[in-house]
């Protein structure tokens, strides 16, 4: 199965957690890297299939969130970082991924999670200056 990117962006390891979700172009800042895709589900089935151990799951509003694991275009490849490039915010009803500075190619885009709907549950690997889990001692 090829899985099919959205345009400027391509899949590939990351240094912070498995794959990683990396830009082919330049994006300037607060311009539109991509939307988000994949299922349009409740937050109770959200909730739901939370128990599994990779989650590619973003809170679309109070009562949707987008399971990109299912007809993602590579956007659920986005990982944490304490210190972000990139921010996610919802339009209308589609959730879309935005630079906080310019880009350049090359660089892995990634968002903090916590301010894109997502608790602090999980253990940060992310390794940026400042870290939360490192400075939790975590």
């Amino acid at each position: 199965m090829t899985l099919v990117t959205a345009p400027g962006l391509t899949v590939a390891k990351s240094a912070i957690h498995g794959k990683g979700c990396f830009a082919t172009v330049r994006f300037r800042r607060r311009k539109k890297i991509a939307e988000y895709t994949g299922e349009r589900i409740t937050n109770a089935e959200a909730e739901r299939r939370g128990h599994r151990r990779v989650l590619r799951i973003s809170g679309l509003d109070q009562r949707y969130s987008v399971d990109g694991s299912r007809g993602g275009n590579g956007t659920h490849y986005i990982n944490h970082s304490c210190r972000p490039n990139a921010y996610m915010q919802t339009i209308g009803k589609r959730l879309i991924v935005l630079a906080l500075h310019d880009i350049r190619p090359g660089e892995e885009i990634t968002v903090d999670y916590v301010s894109s709907m997502h608790s602090d549950r999980k253990r940060c690997t992310c390794k940026a200056p400042g870290c939360r889990a490192v400075a939790a001692g975590r």
